[in-house]
């Protein structure tokens, strides 16, 4: 068994689709709209076959959202490196996404940096 895909939803989901491909090579499908409820969503999928559903529907909202919160924390990009994390930390940051933590290397032995991306999503990049 595997995990087919995550799903998330996103306040602007041309910025988001734009996010993943730009910035984590992900390929996006042709996008869906379904006209009868305004439901609209990308397909984004990673080289490695793991895929991220980016959807929209008319009348979201957000509660306010501290750093510390139940439910998912982050989304883990693997780059293969640490020079890759150095280097993609360092591009995000020059285009104003804000770095949290890292580089570093955790108690736990990963070799990471945490950003915090599209609507204060967290996007975790390890070697």
């Amino acid at each position: 068994m595997r995990i087919e895909h995550i799903a998330m939803y996103i306040s602007d989901l041309e910025r988001a689709k734009d996010f993943f491909v730009k910035y984590l090579g992900g390929h996006a499908n042709a996008g869906y709209h379904n006209k009868t409820t305004g439901f609209r969503s990308y397909f984004i999928t990673f080289e490695e076959g793991a895929r991220l559903e980016l959807m929209q529907k008319p009348k979201m909202w957000d509660l306010e959202k501290p750093l510390a919160r139940t439910g998912y924390a982050h989304l883990a990009f693997s780059v293969g490196s640490k020079e890759g994390v150095d280097a993609l930390t360092a591009r995000l940051q020059q285009e104003g996404f804000q770095v949290i933590s890292g580089p570093r290397t955790t108690g736990d032995g990963y070799y990471e940096s945490c950003i915090v991306a599209i609507e204060g999503n967290q996007i975790e990049i390890t070697e």
